[in-house]
């Protein structure tokens, strides 16, 4: 494609440019090990406080858990927003690299450690479900996005 913007960064996951390669990293190994969990995963979602959750994620069941990476002690110090992401998912969870120390992470979040291959939880969290009409405002949202993903892999141009 000439004169056509790239969606990808070097290990070809879509990115918008704001992610650090670290970053790029955690979120492939997530969304890999969330497919392995029979799980549907989307990046960079808009929430409806404006807020962009890194990845969220839909089981089979219909429980969505959000992911919010964090490539670095001075990633997590610097985010004050994660807190308002729980009100749109049953499950939040943090992920990161190995060489990341975990007990910067709150015990009340889910705990991922992931590199570009793959994943392990190392913490689960509790389910706080969401209410039903939340549940359905979030999974069209989920919804929405992954269209609108797609639709922008097929037409760059489309002004996405």
């Amino acid at each position: 494609m000439i004169g056509a913007r790239s969606v990808f960064a070097t290990n070809d996951a879509p990115s918008d440019g704001r992610q650090s390669g670290r970053a790029l990293e955690i979120q492939r190994g997530v969304r890999r090990w969330l497919r392995t969990q029979g799980f549907s995963s989307i990046c960079e979602v808009t929430l409806k406080t404006g807020r962009r959750a890194d990845v969220m994620a839909l089981a089979p069941n219909g429980e969505v858990w959000i992911v919010e990476i964090k490539s670095s002690v001075a990633d997590f110090r610097a985010d004050e927003k994660w807190p308002e992401y729980t009100d749109f998912c049953d499950r939040f969870f943090f992920a990161t690299l190995a060489d990341v120390p975990v007990e910067i992470f709150p015990e009340s979040a889910g705990l991922i450690i992931a590199d570009a291959y793959g994943a392990e939880a190392l913490r689960d969290c509790a389910s706080a479900p969401l209410a039903a009409a939340r549940r359905k405002a979030v999974t069209l949202l989920f919804a929405r996005a992954a269209a609108n993903a797609l639709h922008a892999l097929a037409d760059p141009d489309a002004g996405f």
